[in-house]
């Protein structure tokens, strides 16, 4: 998956269709909460994302609050959003449900 930054229209164009995600007002990530029944889905969600996440060899800058996870994706490499960004942001998008 290429590692190359989007550029703020691209990302912005790139997250139409993605419910629930948005890009910071720095252009630099994209952000998501979500929210789920409890804490268990919550981590089972967690866990999902995480073994996607090695496989991918990209990993997001998360928080867990009981039932609430709260999600920033970027490529650090590349110093903004890429493509593998947004295909983490749709993996994660189908592991909650959306």
């Amino acid at each position: 998956m290429a590692r190359e930054k989007l550029g703020r229209q691209a990302a912005e164009a790139a997250l139409t269709g993605l419910d629930g995600w948005a890009l910071a007002e720095d252009g630099a990530s994209i952000r998501r909460t979500f929210t789920f029944a409890n804490f268990s889905e919550a981590f089972a969600f967690m866990t999902r994302v995480a073994l996607a996440a090695e496989t991918m060899d990209h990993h997001p800058d998360w928080s867990n609050v009981y039932k609430t996870v709260d999600v920033t994706l970027n490529t650090h490499d590349a110093g903004g959003v890429t493509a593998l960004d947004i295909d983490m942001a749709k993996k994660m998008n189908r592991f909650a449900g959306a």
